[in-house]
């Protein structure tokens, strides 16, 4: 297992052409020439099945907060889950109020390998050219691709917060300042699942991997009858305000969000239902972490539905051994939480949390297999009845916390252990 400075450990700084996925994960774990990478990937959102309805001549904008800007960005598009192939007319880039469909500045026309139009094989995925744009950290930008003929939408179901779509037929709107044209309003990510940012000056980029509880189910939700679509307030949202606002400049990360609702980390929990089957941390690792850009650290959040759909502490614990020693395989530190609380845990399934429990605290470095702990099932539990949720923090699921709880995770978040500060 990898112990080296997270100076040695980030990722090369990759090509401007558009990669395909397999050379895309491939140079994300290249030999570096220098202490820090050019790219980072300051914005994620992996998608995980199609849209209920396909695309058809028409364009999509999808807004993308970005946790750290830079002087040029590019855009990673994917098929993952398409049967035929996707074809774009035209793509763009723009800054974004984040509040509407209508860009808030020029937009910047998007080439791949040096052409407006790509065509993406299933199961296939291109990052573009870069783009010459200046961004900031916490700004929008307006992600615009329009779609040639008919293809299957690969989504990520849960944005919390609103994207937008073109009627079928209406072509490329992607140069449209207005948002005039796009009339439909969806809560899902389409096609577009990453954005990289050119900074040399970051640290790296931080990957939140897990399931609903990283992805941000209960996040929009602050407080009885009060529901806030697009507040941007999940805890690695908070998280990455935070280490802007409290880090020097040399030390400031990016933060890319890997969760995917309703997965878990073993493979065949018997209870996972049939959708979330092929999706477990082991089964996306490569395509949803490893090969993003400039990662060096993850932060794993897993468990909970493991011990929902009936797996037990020996089998969760197999499944991060082998996670976790891929990713220091590419020289990428993991800092974990044990699972937290949940009321529906049946007495058998909180004896087996403690003992995975008691498995990640031992040495503070999961028994010697990662680099660090992140005791969220502390800051969540109630301190009456300790296997449920605080009910200040609580949606009333029992499961997900509200915009409360997601602050109170990313303060406690050590910045001095996942900067590599602490030795």
């Amino acid at each position: 297992m990898s112990r080296a400075p997270w100076a040695l450990i980030l990722a090369a700084a990759l090509t401007c052409t558009a990669t395909a996925a397999a050379a895309g994960a491939q140079e994300s774990r290249a030999p570096h020439t220098s202490p820090r990478t050019a790219w980072h990937t300051s914005w994620a959102n992996p998608p995980h099945g199609l849209a209920p309805a396909p695309l058809r001549d028409q364009s999509v904008r999808m807004i993308s907060r970005l946790s750290q800007g830079g002087d040029a960005l590019r855009i990673r598009v994917q098929n993952t889950f398409g049967t035929s192939p996707l074809t774009l007319d035209a793509a763009t880039v723009a800054p974004s109020s984040g509040r509407d469909a209508a860009l808030a500045g020029d937009p910047r026309t998007v080439t791949f390998d040096g052409r407006r139009k790509v065509t993406v094989p299933a199961g296939g995925e291109v990052w573009s050219d870069t783009v010459a744009m200046t961004t900031r950290a916490q700004g929008d930008v307006a992600v615009s691709l329009a779609v040639s003929g008919e293809a299957g939408a690969g989504r990520h179901e849960a944005a919390f917060r609103t994207n937008y779509l073109s009627a079928p037929g209406s072509g490329d709107r992607t140069a449209d300042e207005s948002g005039a044209a796009y009339t439909e309003k969806v809560e899902s990510t389409y096609l577009v699942s990453a954005v990289d940012v050119r900074n040399k000056k970051l640290a790296g980029t931080l990957v939140a991997y897990g399931s609903s509880v990283v992805d941000g189910t209960g996040s929009t939700n602050c407080g009885p009858g009060c529901t806030e679509l697009g507040n941007n307030r999940r805890w690695t949202d908070d998280l990455a305000r935070r280490a802007d606002r409290e880090l020097p400049g040399d030390r400031r990360f990016a933060v890319a969000n890997a969760g995917v609702i309703g997965t878990t980390s073993y493979a065949d929990c018997p209870g996972t239902p049939e959708q979330f089957r092929g999706l477990d941390s082991l089964a996306r690792l490569e395509r949803d972490v490893l090969s993003l850009h400039g990662v060096r650290g993850v932060l794993f959040y897993y468990g909970t539905n493991d011990l929902a759909a009936g797996c037990d502490a020996a089998q969760i614990i197999g499944s991060y051994r082998e996670t976790f020693a891929r990713l220091h395989a590419a020289g990428i530190k993991v800092y974990v939480t044990p699972i937290t609380p949940r009321p529906g845990y049946s007495d058998t399934a909180n004896r087996e949390r403690h003992t995975v429990a008691g498995f990640v605290r031992k040495g503070s470095d999961c028994s010697g297999t990662c680099d660090g702990v992140l005791d969220f099932d502390q800051v969540l539990k109630d301190p009456v009845k300790p296997n449920s949720i605080d009910p200040a923090y609580d949606t009333g699921d029992g499961v997900h916390v509200n915009v409360a709880g997601q602050q109170a995770l990313a303060d406690f978040v050590s910045l001095p252990m996942v900067t590599g500060q602490t030795h």
